[in-house]
């Protein structure tokens, strides 16, 4: 099966996995002896299921995108800065995953550490690329439009950007703001964000895709 259609499967569980279930059903244990446990349960969930996305098991690779992409992508949009940019590093992390699952050494960590991993180079990676990609435009306006870079143009419109981004969350209604912000600027998964709220699970992915929603359709517009 190709890369990205896999990948295309597994954003799609992500999205309607666990509806159907109960409240109760949903909720994860927030103790610390029970997070402990509920750790150690999914380290060793997910070594197996990427024992089985080497062998090109779809439903495995879903699983393992379910459980850690959330966290996949907040650690690349501290890092990127930039939701569009981190969006597609985050799915270009995971079809290297699906790529090179058979390279995963359970001796050396657990699937979330070495799918970290992955993500910071892949991030850093474009993070440099950008960098260079700005010191070749800038040399040229340099070369081709007489007179100094106006300094004071480029800042206002980055601190515009920035205003119009915070202007849209105040959009947002107060629990979607919330859950938007733990989910992609606390680089917690979905469940955290659910045993953090004390909510169902499928409560909080409706709250986050609403937000996105409305965020794309206010940006959108300006």
């Amino acid at each position: 099966m190709h890369a990205t259609v896999v990948l295309d499967e597994a954003r799609r569980a992500f999205v309607t996995h666990n509806e159907g279930t109960s409240p109760a059903e949903d909720l994860c244990p927030v103790g610390s002896a029970d997070a402990a446990t509920a750790r150690a349960t999914e380290h060793a969930e997910l070594r197996d299921a990427m024992v089985r996305v080497a062998r090109a098991d779809a439903e495995a690779f879903a699983e393992v995108y379910d459980r850690t992409s959330a966290r996949v992508h907040g650690m690349v949009l501290r890092v990127l800065r930039d939701p569009g940019y981190a969006e597609e590093t985050t799915q270009e992390v995971f079809l290297q995953a699906w790529n090179t699952a058979s390279n995963f050494d359970p001796d050396r960590g657990s699937v979330v550490s070495w799918l970290m991993t992955l993500a910071h180079r892949r991030a850093v990676d474009r993070v440099r690329s950008e960098q260079a990609g700005t010191a070749r435009r800038a040399l040229y306006e340099s070369a081709s439009v007489p007179g100094p870079f106006d300094q004071v143009t480029e800042e206002v419109t980055r601190r515009l950007e920035q205003q119009s981004v915070l202007a849209c969350l105040d959009t947002l209604t107060a629990t979607q703001r919330e859950s938007v912000a733990m989910a992609y600027y606390d680089g917690r998964t979905y469940r955290e964000v659910a045993a953090q709220l004390g909510v169902a699970l499928s409560t909080v992915k409706t709250r986050i895709r609403d937000g996105l929603t409305r965020l794309r359709g206010c940006l959108g517009g300006q």
